[in-house]
């Protein structure tokens, strides 16, 4: 007995709603993981983007974050006070500040990555490896798609997926909107 398909349409609405309901557990999840870490959500993302970076500048840190600069100088600035990040003199532009994860703040991220990491390693762990592989494929993909049609290049998401030749780096002129989270203290 032949089945019908369901048109694309259907499958894309199912897509959405199941898309939009994880983004808003993930959300919610990470607000209460994270946080039990001494930082918020956007300053993990912020040691996050300055790991994967390296030194770099705040509009290079605000830029990987579709932040605006004033909002990325806040949440680098609370992360200083922590002793997470530190600035540094530019060797190539004295005029220049670079920022840098500290130890503690390498420290910090490690240990918020592998408790996360080890929370999606139950949450995949009944799937075959050609399932999980799929899903991190089809996440990648999606990710791109997104930020393309956002005027995004795929920003921290995206890092993965950027076309062959990409010189990535600090990228501190990309155009598209920027995001303002909640506030930093």
């Amino acid at each position: 007995m032949l089945t019908a398909r369901k048109p694309a349409s259907a499958d894309a609405a199912e897509l959405y709603d199941a898309l939009s309901a994880l983004l808003r557990v993930y959300q919610f999840r990470d607000r209460d993981r994270i946080c039990c870490h001494d930082v918020s959500v956007t300053q993990c993302y912020a040691l996050e983007a300055l790991l994967r970076l390296g030194p770099c500048t705040l509009n290079a840190v605000a830029a990987e974050l579709y932040l605006d600069k004033s909002t990325a100088s806040r949440v680098v600035a609370a992360l200083e006070r922590k002793a997470y990040v530190r600035r540094r003199s530019d060797p190539n532009d004295a005029r220049a500040m670079r920022l840098d994860v500290t130890t503690a703040g390498r420290r910090l991220h490690e240990r918020i990555r592998d408790d996360l990491v080890a929370e999606q390693a139950a949450m995949i762990g009944d799937f075959g490896p050609e399932v999980r592989r799929g899903a991190v494929v089809l996440l990648q993909r999606l990710t791109a798609s997104a930020a393309a049609r956002s005027g995004l290049d795929g920003g921290a998401a995206g890092r993965d997926i950027d076309p062959p030749g990409h010189r990535s780096g600090c990228r501190a002129d990309r155009s598209g909107p920027r995001l303002s989270p909640e506030p930093e203290a």
